[in-house]
């Protein structure tokens, strides 16, 4: 879905790194195994295995200048009742890599994720070596961190309303470029990254096939579907995101998240909280949500309709919800 969002310019810290200890393996991913001493832990990225399938589910939003301010989360918090632990934010290519604000969600027990955006630069120029410079910089000081966050880099490839969608490159280079960038960091040494492939819902009509834009499960973590509940959908969840569900499928069986959700507000809304939270709750592949909670095109805000505050906070207590993502593993 076309939204209209703000990037603000990010910093790059040059601070001494923040050490953090490596949890325990969890599930085979293909991923090396994490160090046993606590020595070594200081030394290599943070095992994220643990947290690519958790037994829980991810709460999570998207809220203006989080998570670099907190302020919005808790404000959030308040506001449905439990605290998120997964927040998304927007970068723009160039942009430095947030560590400030990857280390606030992470000490509030929530994972970032990044929506990197490449809109001032072709997908050939990146899969080209073109940004390798800015691109090792940013890996580094993602591994000089060691806390694991999640990029999704440019989701919603399979539309045609983003500079990197289907009208300005083709999937091959998309392919490319995702797979070049995922090798940098590999080389950097920065295996603390979750890699989130995030396209947009096949939309009743389209036949768009979503197999040619895949990077293939050597180069993904998490299938996230970027999808929301609007005045021309079925208003069930297996309606908006079951084709989707149902193409993915088809080439992988990666853990699912709904990347970046919301519903109009209105008469409808209410209804549609329901059906998102019965979806996730009830696909045992889909390990959670975040809520785009900003005024964007339309006011996707909860605070917008009282009634779907009531009833999204009312589903959300369910204790399938939420988990200090310091504690996984």
């Amino acid at each position: 879905m076309r939204l209209f969002r703000a990037t603000a310019t990010l910093l790059v810290p040059l601070a001494a790194a923040l050490a953090v200890t490596a949890c325990s393996p969890g599930t085979a991913t293909g991923r090396p195994h994490a160090p046993a001493s606590p020595a070594a832990a200081q030394e290599l990225p943070y095992d994220v295995r643990p947290l690519l399938k958790p037994l829980k589910k991810y709460f999570g939003v998207s809220r203006p200048k989080a998570p670099t301010s907190m302020k919005p989360v808790s404000d959030y918090a308040t506001m449905v009742g439990k605290k998120p632990n997964l927040i998304a934010y927007y970068a723009a290519w160039g942009d430095g890599f947030d560590a400030t604000g990857v280390r606030n969600a992470w000490n509030s027990g929530a994972l970032t994720v990044v929506s990197w955006e490449p809109q001032t630069i072709s997908l050939t120029e990146i899969a080209d070596g073109a940004s390798d410079d800015y691109l090792r910089s940013y890996a580094k000081a993602a591994r000089r961190l060691n806390i694991p966050f999640a990029i999704s880099f440019a989701d919603e490839m399979n539309g045609n309303w983003e500079e990197w969608g289907i009208t300005k490159t083709t999937p091959r280079e998309y392919v490319r470029a995702w797979r070049h960038i995922h090798d940098v960091f590999e080389d950097v040494g920065a295996t603390n990254v979750i890699w989130a492939w995030s396209p947009n819902i096949i939309e009743p009509g389209s036949d768009t096939d979503l197999k040619p834009f895949y990077p293939g499960d050597n180069y993904v973590d998490w299938v996230g579907m970027v999808g929301y509940f609007t005045d021309w959908d079925p208003h069930t969840f297996e309606g908006l995101f079951g084709p989707t569900v149902t193409e993915v499928r088809r080439f992988s069986r990666l853990p699912l998240l709904v990347l970046e959700t919301g519903a109009m507000p209105g008469e409808y809304r209410k209804g549609d909280v329901r059906a998102l939270f019965q979806g996730v709750t009830a696909a045992r592949d889909i390990i959670g949500f975040a809520w785009f909670d900003h005024n964007a095109r339309a006011d996707w805000r909860l605070s917008a309709h009282p009634e779907g505050l009531a009833e999204f906070r009312r589903l959300a207590a369910s204790d399938l919800y939420g988990f200090d993502v310091r504690k996984v593993g």
